[in-house]
């Protein structure tokens, strides 16, 4: 491969560390899904409400306007797939960054991404089967899912 400047070939190239020789491009695999599961729902009427591993309905009545649900993923995926409903759902996403402690936090400071935080506004809709699912970045492109049924 010739590198040139100002051609995407070359950028790419550079990127992957292919003009240098005797350099090979360094890279960590990107960690496959382990885990996906609901951590909270929050509304006006019910504040946020923690949701437990094998909790399969909300405890509180969050029904009215403004609800948001609190996914968390552990790994990388690669195909989101949110609904209400069978309604798509949109939302937002944050990465999510390990400590040497183990615990789970947002990435303020240089850490490694583990997994990232996901906020979906139901904007308006009241109730009903919430679905998160995800394909794994890498082989062997697992799925992972869960729904919780929001009351």
């Amino acid at each position: 491969m010739q590198c040139r400047k100002k051609t995407l070939a070359a950028v790419v190239g550079w990127i992957l560390g292919l003009c240098l020789p005797g350099q090979a491009a360094n890279a960590a695999s990107a960690a496959p899904l382990s885990e996906v599961k609901v951590l909270k729902v929050e509304s006006p009427a019910c504040g946020f409400e923690d949701i437990v591993q094998g909790q399969s309905q909300t405890r509180c009545d969050h029904s009215g306007p403004n609800i948001k649900v609190y996914v968390l993923e552990v790994g990388y995926g690669r195909e989101p797939h949110v609904t209400l409903d069978g309604f798509e759902v949109d939302g937002t996403r944050s990465p999510v960054c390990a400590y040497s402690n183990g615990n789970l936090n947002d990435c303020s400071t240089q850490t490694r991404v583990v997994g990232y935080l996901y906020i979906f506004d139901l904007k308006g809709k009241q109730e009903g089967t919430f679905s998160f699912s995800n394909v794994s970045i890498n082989a062997p492109g697992n799925r992972m899912s869960t729904q919780l049924y929001i009351k």
